[in-house]
């Protein structure tokens, strides 16, 4: 298919309006340093909570403890490799291996609930609780992803917290907006206009009618996969979802695979585009099936998590230059609470620089030629498909 260039080119208006700053920081708020200090002459003791393994979850944790390094708290160092996509290997190093004069990772405090709904996640969540409100031995918890921002976005404890990589908090109702977490000792990151940007430029790429999701069909599932933004520019511009749902928080990720998989050879006969949404089946394990599914019918697909998944042969998605902003907006978060800020004091709000990642093999495969405008505006551009490392 042939992309109409003029339209390409409103869209990148369109995305560069909804990005923001260019430069990737946060609106301005209240002015407090990021200088490196300690807590009275001790050190500040981090706690870490997460739904279960994803790897997002370990990218920004990576990203986030390279920008407290930029930032003086950390001594620079080179993260080990880490297999798959778990943390609690990188939280070991943290813990161990990383020197600081003004941070403590607590080797005892990675909390990971294993994204088991019925037995582990209360169990895990109280205990960390328990913690919060018994020992004290916690100055800030890092609530990584949407179900450790449910879990500790209360006012069950007072510890400061912050919430990283929640897909719509607000929607998730971790937060009650975009100005105002609701609870002074909570802050999330949030971007409120991201999943609307990628769908309007997917769009304007393919000018699809009928557009495939596959999500959990849970709140939280909604929340991922941007549900509510989809359907408000759906009916803006007229195009129709079509939706199967998935299997995603549970226990058994090879299960949410399959389940993504069953999704998607159901969809590629019945839409024109594949909007990827960031959920448990969608991982390195399944995505080489899924790019062959949607491939093999010249299916163009969007990736709502990022670049990475465009490597591994999605068509295109918003480039995150390996979440290095983000990183940098959640270490001067962490910087600023370490500086007295209560967390509910400073912005949530950040939209990392707006860039193209496109799969050109997928693209030449798909038969979607994408037209030079498109390419001028890509910050990352692939000219094979990697096979994911399992």
């Amino acid at each position: 298919m042939n992309l109409f260039k003029s339209i390409v080119g409103a869209c990148l208006v369109c995305v560069l309006t909804f990005g923001g700053n260019l430069a990737g920081a946060a609106e301005m708020g209240p002015d407090f340093s990021i200088e490196p200090t300690t807590n009275n002459g001790s050190k500040w003791r981090v706690a870490y909570y997460e739904g279960g393994p994803y790897f997002e979850y370990q990218k920004v944790l990576l990203a986030t403890i390279r920008g407290l390094m930029q930032l003086g708290w950390i001594q620079p160092a080179q993260p080990p490799a880490m297999a798959g996509e778990e943390t609690e290997g990188l939280w070991k190093w943290l813990s161990q291996d990383v020197k600081s004069d003004y941070l403590e990772f607590l080797g005892d405090a990675h909390y990971s609930s294993n994204w088991d709904e019925d037995g582990n996640r209360q169990e895990i969540s109280e205990r960390l609780m328990s913690r919060l409100n018994s020992t004290e031995d916690v100055d800030l918890v890092i609530a990584m992803g949407t179900w450790a921002g449910e879990d500790l976005a209360n006012r069950r404890h007072k510890v400061p917290t912050v919430v990283f990589a929640a897909s719509d908090p607000v929607a998730a109702g971790i937060i009650e907006s975009v100005e105002d977490s609701g609870v002074p000792h909570i802050h999330a990151a949030v971007d409120p206009d991201a999943y609307e940007r990628q769908i309007r430029i997917f769009h304007e790429m393919t000018d699809f009618k009928k557009l495939g999701v596959a999500f959990e069909n849970t709140v939280a599932g909604r929340s991922y996969a941007a549900i509510d933004v989809i359907e408000g520019v759906g009916k803006e511009l007229g195009f129709q979802i079509v939706a199967c749902h998935t299997q995603s928080d549970i226990p058994d990720l090879d299960a949410a695979g399959r389940s993504v998989i069953e999704c998607f050879e159901n969809l590629v006969g019945e839409v024109d585009a594949i909007y990827v949404t960031m959920q448990g089946g969608v991982r390195s394990e399944s995505i080489p099936t899924l790019v062959e599914t949607t491939n093999s019918r010249r299916i163009p697909t969007f990736s709502q998590a990022g670049s990475e998944e465009v490597a591994y042969g999605f068509l295109a998605s918003i480039s995150q230059g390996d979440f290095e902003f983000v990183g940098k907006f959640n270490a001067g978060t962490m910087a600023k609470i370490f500086n007295g800020a209560q967390p509910g004091q400073l912005v949530q709000r950040f939209s990392p620089p707006p860039k193209i990642a496109i799969n050109l093999r997928t693209a030449e495969i798909i038969d979607f030629n994408p037209p030079i405008i498109l390419l001028g505006a890509a910050d990352e551009i692939y000219d094979d498909i990697t096979v994911p490392s399992q």
